[in-house]
């Protein structure tokens, strides 16, 4: 494989590895929120902006953490006969597939460019009593897609690797 495709899929494993070990830390600050807004609730003084900051909380987490749950082979795949194939017929079946997800997170990722856009523009806030701005659970849901499609390629890339009897 050519150097510079080596580099890009080490980059990319890299990148998604660290983004989703820091997502990981967004349950912890989802706990701390549903924590502090049940116990204010209990006290008598329930804050507004708890449920809707969980909310944006698990979005993040998994949003970020999409990448690097693909990466560590955690996504939720149909095994009746993909265990029993050899590496190289899961490559190409994997190769010949990759196209629909693509597809998918690439309209994902134009409906998600085209909403932040939006949000941006006009100063979008969500309805409700708190009425936080929205553009930046946007923007990370824009990154979490685009972490995904080049986890995705780096994969094909891998994969074409592997058929020509290459590892990275």
């Amino acid at each position: 494989m050519p150097r510079v495709l080596v580099t890009y899929v080490r980059w990319v494993e890299r990148f998604n590895w660290l983004f989703g070990r820091i997502a990981m830390y967004a349950l912890l600050a989802l706990m701390g929120v549903m924590l502090y807004g049940a116990l204010a609730r209990a006290v008598g003084n329930p804050p507004i902006w708890t449920d809707e900051m969980a909310q944006f909380l698990l979005m993040g987490y998994f949003m970020i953490g999409g990448a690097y749950a693909l990466q560590l082979g955690s996504a939720v795949r149909m095994d009746l006969l993909y265990s029993r194939w050899s590496d190289k017929t899961r490559a190409l079946v994997d190769i010949l597939t990759v196209g629909s997800l693509l597809f998918y997170l690439c309209v994902l990722l134009w409906g998600g460019w085209e909403s932040l856009q939006y949000a941006l523009e006009y100063g979008e806030r969500r309805r409700g009593t708190w009425r936080p701005y929205m553009a930046p659970v946007k923007a990370i849901m824009v990154l979490g897609i685009l972490m995904m499609i080049l986890q995705v390629l780096a994969f094909t890339i891998r994969d074409i690797a592997r058929l020509k009897g290459e590892e990275i």
